[in-house]
């Protein structure tokens, strides 16, 4: 039932008070009480019907907004979806350029190891040259030193008178061994004198030399009995024999500690400039 608030019933019975004997205002006051029951009811109402009316508007929204994610994961898995064609763009893009950028690197890689191929290539075979060079150098020093030898082995049977049958039985060392022995017998030569003897030997990887010590890549003058005189520079020095290099031309000569004591070839110190 309606309950009437103290704020009016406060006014309603001073009316009452102070007209008690006004029988037209009472029934007045009588008859307009159940006209504002009427308008609390319908307040009421319309107050149920927005919050069915809000409701019913949220219920409205979710199944809007449903049905368009349900759209959305349709278009998507049609490829047909907006923000995922914006999106699959990019990413091509970006494959793309990776692509682009891995060719681009690949041709510098290529473009390197060809260079360097044609470099290793050319180092090879200017290597091979050398080496061949150097290979008949060697063969042709050692031939010579071969012959040398052959002709102080006839000089000295025919100073002695022996048969040369006997010495081809013998190694080189036992040679050579025989031939210094004979020479400590034999008449000094101006080439082979006592006092042209110069003393020679390896230690540590250099040469010592008539009192001087002499290492690779050092200056030198090459002297020999022809009287020819060449500028060179040590390239190496090995257990018995040192090898020289000309500086006129690059080719390289084998002398070895042998020839240095008996003065086949005489060495001189030279400035490197």
């Amino acid at each position: 039932m309606f309950q009437v608030s103290s704020e009016f019933i406060s006014p309603v019975a001073s009316l009452f008070v102070h007209l008690p004997k006004c029988g037209f205002f009472s029934n007045l006051l009588l008859y307009s009480l159940p006209h504002l029951d009427t308008e609390d009811a319908s307040e009421t109402d319309l107050a149920k019907h927005e919050e069915e009316d809000f409701v019913e508007m949220k219920e409205q929204m979710y199944q809007d907004k449903l049905a368009s994610l349900k759209r959305q994961l349709q278009q998507l898995q049609e490829g047909t979806l907006q923000e995922y064609q914006k999106r699959m763009k990019k990413l091509d893009q970006q494959y793309k350029e990776r692509i682009r950028n891995a060719e681009l690197f690949l041709q510098l890689e290529t473009d390197q190891v060809e260079k360097n191929y044609v470099k290793e290539k050319k180092a090879a075979a200017k290597e091979f040259e050398d080496k061949k060079i150097e290979l008949k150098e060697n063969l042709i020093a050692e031939l010579e030193e071969k012959k040398k030898m052959i002709e102080n082995e006839k000089l000295t049977m025919e100073l002695t008178g022996d048969s040369m049958e006997l010495n081809y039985l013998l190694t080189d060392e036992q040679i050579m061994e025989d031939l210094r022995t004979l020479n400590k017998h034999l008449p000094a030569t101006p080439a082979e004198s006592p006092a042209q003897r110069f003393e020679a030997r390896i230690e540590d990887g250099k040469l010592y030399y008539d009192k001087r010590w002499y290492h690779k890549s050092q200056a030198i003058y090459l002297e020999s009995k022809e009287n020819t005189k060449i500028s060179c520079v040590i390239s190496s020095v090995g257990a018995n024999e040192i090898w020289v290099r000309k500086t006129s031309d690059s080719t390289k000569m084998r002398i070895y500690l042998g020839q240095l004591q008996r003065g086949v070839f005489v060495i001189r110190r030279r400035s490197a400039a």
